[in-house]
């Protein structure tokens, strides 16, 4: 008889080791909630997983009798057996979004407080932003101007950005904070619409990191003095370090400084937004639309990398190493 607990179960247990968030939300009007919150976590990260973008999917998915989903039911219900319907799926996973990127920040923080990655070097996070192209065809800029929407499979609740690397895109932006360490390691994340600028995010992301970060290092985009990021900073004692403005080579005060720290932060985030969209199969389009859904599945996404490297910490693995046969496995 097997007896051996399934890898994707074991990822949700893991979600009850998951700390309280540093602000909880405050109980709005109306009856208690009968389901907590964990639970309905637990229920994304099968739907991310698995690829189930709908709360009927799920259900259907869950009515099979295998060893596997029989687990997971015991997993997504209460203790006397009830389990949400539909309808309560479907608006719990509406209003799930909101509080992902504080949990996204909690466990990063769990993480660095196990696994002390900066042990042997210096205590830094980096930021950065990554795109992504909205699920069906594009609305161009004349067409939005007119409120001409030429075909159903638009997503108009995305917008159009460019950059140097990637060019004009339309659709979303993901904003990542990692860990500076020998593998990647995600510890805050949010997710807008592509034309959001990226200093305008940082500073929710600088609220999420753990108190050991004392270097932020992001590319020149986050040096501005007319938004919040060096307050933030400074207020929780922190340096701010990016790249600067003009032709190279610099020959500034500090430029051999901030040369080591671009390469620090070029190896610590860069690649790991191509590898992230790898592993989920994202280079090409989001499998969703609007933007809390899209909000939902990217940052559920996170979420659930973060716990891929809680189970090899807890295991004893690699960390960082083989998570894509690993996720595969789950």
């Amino acid at each position: 008889m097997i007896t051996e607990v399934p890898l994707l179960v074991t990822l949700l247990k893991l979600v009850d080791q998951i700390p309280e968030p540093n602000q909880p939300q405050k109980r709005g009007r109306g009856r208690p909630k009968t389901y907590p919150d964990r639970l309905i976590v637990k229920a994304l990260l099968v739907m991310v997983t698995r690829r189930i973008y709908s709360a009927y999917g799920l259900l259907v998915f869950l009515e099979q009798d295998t060893l596997l989903t029989r687990q997971l039911r015991q997993q997504l219900s209460l203790a006397d057996g009830r389990c949400p319907s539909r309808r309560t799926w479907e608006r719990r996973l509406q209003a799930l979004p909101d509080t992902l990127p504080g949990l996204i920040g909690a466990l990063g923080r769990h993480l660095v407080n196990l696994i002390q990655p900066w042990i042997q070097t210096g205590r830094a996070a980096a930021l950065d932003s990554t795109p992504l192209r909205a699920n069906g065809g594009v609305w161009h800029k004349k067409h939005r101007a007119e409120g001409n929407v030429p075909h159903s499979s638009i997503d108009t609740e995305a917008h159009w950005s460019k950059s140097g690397y990637h060019g004009w895109w339309y659709g979303w932006k993901l904003h990542f904070a990692c860990a500076v360490t020998s593998f990647w390691l995600p510890l805050a994340a949010e997710l807008t619409v592509a034309n959001t600028y990226d200093g305008h995010i940082a500073p929710a992301l600088i609220r999420q990191l753990p108190a050991e970060v004392r270097y932020v290092l992001g590319h020149r985009h986050y040096d501005d003095e007319a938004n919040q990021i060096h307050t933030s900073c400074r207020l929780t004692n922190r340096f701010l370090v990016t790249t600067k403005a003009g032709p190279y080579p610099h020959t500034d005060d500090g430029s051999s400084v901030r040369r080591v720290f671009h390469q620090l932060r070029s190896k610590a985030i860069e690649p790991f937004n191509g590898s992230f969209k790898i592993l989920f199969q994202w280079h090409g389009q989001v499998p969703v639309k609007g933007l809390q859904q899209v909000r939902l599945f990217v940052l559920g996404a996170v979420l659930v990398y973060q716990l891929l490297l809680l189970y090899q910490f807890q295991a004893g693995l690699p960390l960082g190493k083989r998570i894509k046969p690993l996720f595969q496995a789950a």
